[in-house]
């Protein structure tokens, strides 16, 4: 048996979750004064998860390719799903700990690990209580793995909770500005969404007699969840999953949490948690409760076009660098939930690319805007200017993020972009028309900010601010090239994405 056998056909899933978590817990039992032990023990734990979810990547695309993972739409879950853990489920009564992945998981837990792995080296110089830091961002770290790879509702739950809380004391502690009511509002926000969620869950154990996602289609094939139920409980998911992924009006927690964030708790905040929204939909309301979507789908998709306009529109009025990155975040989120809206594999294909591309570029925002305001001590747009000539990798690197935000072709956010647009055209037109204002307004004041921000005359106050250094250009390196791969060569992606998107769009069936 080979070593890529051995890690995805028996423990990558468990490890995935396991490493981050006892890393966590070993980081709490070093003496203080081990600082560089500390995040050596980060960075290795970080870069274990990277090791496994490429190697996951690698073996399911290796099975889409060669045809065993079933792409026709008629699989339903039973015919994707490859990665469990052995043996299958822990039995606690109704509940079991039943660990499993398909091509949307896959492209999830690639994105976290890249995250967090950045999000380590982008962290290296912090000072103030990095023992604990580190150990809640591996924590929730260790909860985001648990969402993307759990099956079980009451497991599922358990895991979002425990990567939201972390958030609080990250922002309370470690945040600057108005750190306490941002991060008290966040958790407020995210607490309310989590109602709705257990509500539906609860509800769906009720009709369907069991927490495990498979037990649960089988249950809706034969007609457990009526039209009626269906139809008010996807609204639930919709509204608690939302929260979490800024759909307006529910959107105001996330810019005042990005702005009061440590850089890391940052890019985890709006590169992962803010994807667990349109990942809980595609995961669960969508295969379970298909009907939902047909009775709602144009209310999804209104929503979704204004918040792409509207965020689009917030940023450009900000003059807080961290402020316009957050509100981009808020706009280029409804474009996941415009793919989920459209109901067409190529739409919703598109929207599962959007959550790895905009994970991706978003992360590699917030390391720039963290290092920025730690080099010039400010995040004031108009005290900035001329930064390329005395930190021009700096530059590169915000130029490459900008234009992926963008769409420019050969970045990650173009194959975002065209495809959730190509597949909302067709059954969308004019809301689609209108969303993709917000991409004329993005180029605005994305290229604005690039000229106010680091092109023009150098203002002499920071000539001598200092360009990325050695630990810092990890985390900018490993985003920058990532989100150029993807642009030239989407491919892969796509193929494992779509074989978890194709048995899903095909359970709902074509929006009336």
């Amino acid at each position: 048996m080979t070593l890529t056998q051995f890690l995805t056909q028996y423990y990558a899933l468990a490890w995935l979750v396991l490493v981050p978590f006892v890393a966590s817990l070993v980081l709490m039992a070093l003496p203080r004064r081990w600082a560089l032990a500390m995040r050596l023990i980060a960075a290795t734990a970080a870069g274990i998860t990277v090791i496994i979810s490429a190697l996951l990547a690698w073996d399911y695309w290796t099975l889409v390719r060669d045809g065993i993972v079933a792409t026709n739409g008629t699989g339903a879950f039973e015919s994707i799903w490859h990665y469990q853990l052995q043996p299958q489920m822990l039995r606690f009564g109704a509940i079991s700990f039943h660990l499993a992945a398909d091509g949307a998981s896959v492209a999830m837990v690639v994105l976290t690990a890249l995250t967090i792995f950045a999000g380590v080296f982008a962290s290296w110089n912090l000072q103030e209580r990095t023992k604990e830091y580190l150990a809640l961002l591996l924590l929730l770290v260790a909860g985001v793995f648990g969402v993307f790879v759990c099956v079980d509702l009451f497991f599922f739950f358990l895991f979002y909770e425990i990567a939201v809380l972390p958030m609080y004391l990250l922002i309370g502690i470690w945040g600057t500005g108005q750190k306490e009511y941002s991060a008290m509002k966040l958790t407020l926000m995210l607490l309310m969404g989590s109602a709705f969620i257990i509500v539906g869950f609860l509800a769906l154990y009720a009709k369907g007699g069991s927490f495990d996602l498979f037990a649960l289609v089988q249950a809706s094939r034969n007609g457990a969840f009526d039209g009626e139920f269906q139809r008010w409980f996807f609204l639930a998911f919709y509204l608690g999953f939302g929260v979490l992924a800024g759909i307006f009006p529910f959107h105001t927690w996330s810019p005042d949490g990005h702005a009061s964030a440590p850089t890391a708790t940052s890019m985890l905040h709006a590169g992962v948690l803010m994807k667990l929204g349109g990942f809980g939909l595609l995961r669960v309301a969508l295969p379970l409760l298909p009907e939902g979507l047909q009775y709602w789908h144009w209310l999804i998709a209104i929503v979704a076009a204004w918040n792409i306009v509207y965020g689009a529109f917030a940023a450009m009025g900000q003059r807080d660098l961290k402020y316009v990155i957050a509100y981009s975040s808020v706009s280029h989120l409804g474009m996941v939930m415009l793919g989920i809206a459209a109901g067409t594999v190529t739409a919703v294909n598109g929207a599962v690319f959007q959550m790895f591309a905009h994970g991706i570029m978003t992360a590699l925002f917030f390391a720039l805007v963290g290092l920025v305001y730690a080099k010039a001590h400010t995040r004031d747009i108009d005290a900035m200017g001329g930064l390329a000539k005395v930190a021009p990798g700096l530059a590169v690197a915000f130029t490459i993020a900008g234009l992926s935000s963008v769409g420019l072709p050969g970045t990650g956010g173009f194959v975002a972009e065209f495809l959730v647009f190509m597949g909302a055209f067709v059954t969308k037109p004019l809301v689609a028309v209108f969303a993709a204002l917000g991409i004329v307004i993005t180029s605005v004041y994305v290229l604005r900010l690039l000229r106010s921000v680091f092109f023009g005359p150098l203002n002499t106050k920071l000539a001598a601010m200092a360009d990325a250094r050695t630990t810092e250009w990890v985390a900018l390196g490993v985003t920058c090239v990532v989100i150029l791969a993807v642009g030239v060569w989407p491919y892969p992606i796509i193929e494992i994405i779509s074989s978890a998107v194709q048995p899903v769009v095909g359970l709902v069936g074509p929006l009336r």
